[in-house]
Parts: C-alpha cells; sequence; structure tokens
C-alpha cells in the first residue's frame, strides 16, 4: 500500500476512535503506532506529546503530523493530518445538525456521561504510563512536584502561569540538571565548579 494511504487510514481510523483529546489517545496511539505498526517508539512517542503540548494545536493533530513527517516527509505529515481530521470533522458535523434536537433526550444525556467517566479511565491510564516513564529520580519527582504545585494552585498566586510556559520551564531545568550532570562527570573532584 501507498505509504500516504496507509497514513491517511490509520489516522482516519484513530481519529474517529479517539475520544477525550490528547491524554486519552496516549494508549491507542501506543497500540496502533508503537506495538502494531512500529512507526515509532514510546520514547518518540512521549516527546511528541511534550512538544505537542507547548505548540499551538491540539495535541493529537499535532502528533499525527510528527508521525507522518518522520514517516514520509511533508507529504506525509499532510497525510497523516489530514486523515485524523477526517472522521472528527463528519462526525462533530453531524453531531452539530443534530444535537439541539437530541440534547434534551435522557438517554442521550446518560450516553454522555457514560462517555465522560471512559474518557478519565483513558486519561488515568495515560498518566500512569507517562509517570512510570518519566518520574525515574529524585530529580524528576521534585520538577513534578514543583509544576504540579504551581498548576495546581495557580489561582492562589497574582498571575496564572500557562500551561506551556511550565513545560518549557520544566524543559529548560531539565538541560540545566542535564548539563550539571555532565560537568559533575568530567570533575568528580570539583562536583562540577571550576
Amino acid at each position: 500500500m501507498n505509504v500516504l494511504l496507509e497514513l491517511y487510514i490509520t489516522f482516519a481510523q484513530i481519529g474517529c476512535v479517539t475520544f477525550g483529546g490528547g491524554y486519552a489517545m496516549l494508549p491507542i496511539l501506543e497500540r496502533e503506532l508503537v506495538d502494531k505498526r512500529r512507526w515509532t517508539n514510546m520514547d518518540d512517542l512521549r516527546d511528541y506529546f511534550s512538544i505537542g503540548q507547548c505548540t499551538p494545536g491540539v495535541i493529537a493533530l499535532n502528533v499525527s503530523t510528527f508521525i507522518g513527517e518522520k514517516k514520509a516527509g511533508v507529504k506525509g505529515a499532510l497525510a497523516a493530518m489530514l486523515g485524523f481530521l477526517t472522521g472528527p470533522l463528519v462526525i462533530i458535523t453531524l453531531i452539530a445538525a443534530f444535537l439541539q434536537n437530541f440534547a434534551e433526550y435522557p438517554i442521550v444525556q446518560h450516553a454522555f456521561a457514560g462517555i465522560r467517566v471512559c474518557v478519565c479511565v483513558l486519561i488515568l491510564q495515560a498518566v500512569l504510563r507517562l509517570w512510570k516513564k518519566s518520574v525515574v529520580d529524585g530529580i524528576a519527582l521534585a520538577i513534578y512536584l514543583a509544576v504540579f504545585a504551581l498548576n495546581a494552585f495557580s489561582s492562589l498566586l497574582p498571575v496564572k502561569i500557562p500551561a506551556a510556559v511550565l513545560v518549557i520551564l520544566a524543559g529548560c531545568l531539565g538541560i540545566v540538571i542535564s548539563l550539571r550532570r555532565k560537568d559533575a562527570a568530567k570533575n568528580p573532584e570539583g562536583g562540577g565548579q571550576a
């Protein structure tokens, strides 16, 4: 099968069954792209999520674009992106056309309540997977706790810190820690100091 068509079809299928946004879809992407197709690995997929979090747009769409570009360049990025958008656009258009007529029915309200619970489970599963691979030592735990506190208690701060700023600050802190560790490894007697 043509690689562009395969990218389009794969991401169209993923787009049709992905409910709950970027992190809820992580288990689906891992199963489809890492385990089944071997188009990427879990480390790269986590990196795509991190980059997708601090770039404009929907995380899931950004990730599909990154995977498509890795697989087939700019054409692959476009094929994956368009594939991912096809299903949700059709579904959203149909829902928008008919939702006002059906939203008040108790069966529809109960269905949405069930979907919300399912999405919570998918997001929790993604968080647990990311936790196991990301919070690997005391420094990572310290970064996690600092970011969590800044995000969770942002309403108490004079200015709310945007999520993208937290991601960038955590990335910069990771770079500084990495450079200090390399410096300490080069100069063990001085503890990394000149």
